[in-house]
C-alpha cells in the first residue's frame, strides 16, 4: 500500500486532517497561521499538500459556523435581516 504524502513526509494523518477546531475563533487562528507558513514558501512539498488539506478543512469549518450564525440572526430576527449600519444612522438623526 502506497503512503500518502503526509505520511512519507512523516506528518501523521492525525496532524494532516487534526481533530475539529474548539470554537470559529480557534479555526481561524489556525487557519491564519497555516496562511503564514505556506505564504513564507518554505514548506516541503508534503507538508504543504498536508497544510493546504488542513486549511481546506478549516475553511468549510469557518463558512459552517458563519453560515449557522446567520440563521440564528434570522431566527432572532423574526425571518429578516437587517443592516445594522442603516439603523444606526437612522438613531443620529
Amino acid at each position: 500500500m502506497a503512503k500518502s504524502p503526509a505520511a512519507s513526509a512523516g506528518i501523521s494523518s492525525d496532524s494532516a486532517s487534526a481533530s475539529t477546531p474548539a470554537n470559529f475563533e480557534a479555526a481561524m487562528a489556525e487557519l491564519e497561521a497555516i496562511v503564514t507558513r505556506m505564504e513564507q514558501g518554505s514548506l516541503p512539498l508534503a507538508e504543504a499538500l498536508a497544510s493546504h488539506q488542513r486549511g481546506a478543512a478549516l475553511l468549510a469549518y469557518c463558512q459552517n459556523a458563519l453560515r449557522d450564525a446567520q440563521q440564528q440572526v434570522q431566527v432572532l430576527e423574526d425571518g429578516m435581516l437587517k443592516v445594522f449600519g442603516d439603523d444606526d444612522a437612522a438613531r443620529d438623526d
